[in-house]
């Protein structure tokens, strides 16, 4: 696999960051909380440890939104134009980086589609990927 750092940010390049692989997996996620935080029909993120993000520029600038019913959804974004960015949790060891905000082509690409029961009709087909209700059982 290739070891190479990748580098990312948002759109108005106020907030840049590093993102050393390799990484857990990369999905694609249809649930509605990803469609509305995404304004798309599902979000690609890339699973990784929280070490494996570094943040170079703007991290104060970082915006945080934490859904008060949700275990595991949150949003971070640029408070300066709204881009979404990588969400590092410490005390789980984990962070979600959206694959949109990384400048170079991450070695990986989605493996499978999570949440497919509630996808829009209207978003992507299946493809060759399998597709889980949830989350896919543990590897």
């Amino acid at each position: 696999m290739n070891d190479q750092v990748l580098h990312g940010g948002c759109l108005c390049g106020a907030v840049t960051f590093e993102l050393r692989p390799p990484f857990a997996a990369m999905y694609h996620c249809h649930c509605s909380r990803c469609r509305k935080g995404t304004g798309t029909g599902h979000a690609t993120n890339i699973r990784a440890q929280a070490g494996q993000v570094r943040w170079l520029t703007g991290e104060s600038l970082i915006s945080r939104f934490k859904l008060p019913t949700a275990q595991r959804f949150g949003k971070w974004f640029c408070s300066q134009c709204g881009s979404p960015l990588p969400r590092v949790m410490p005390e789980a060891n984990l962070a979600i980086i959206p694959a949109g905000s990384v400048d170079e082509l991450p070695p990986d690409t989605p493996a499978v589609h999570i949440f497919w029961d509630s996808r829009a009709p209207w978003s992507c087909a299946q493809g060759s990927l399998p597709a889980y209700a949830g989350y896919p059982p543990p590897a």
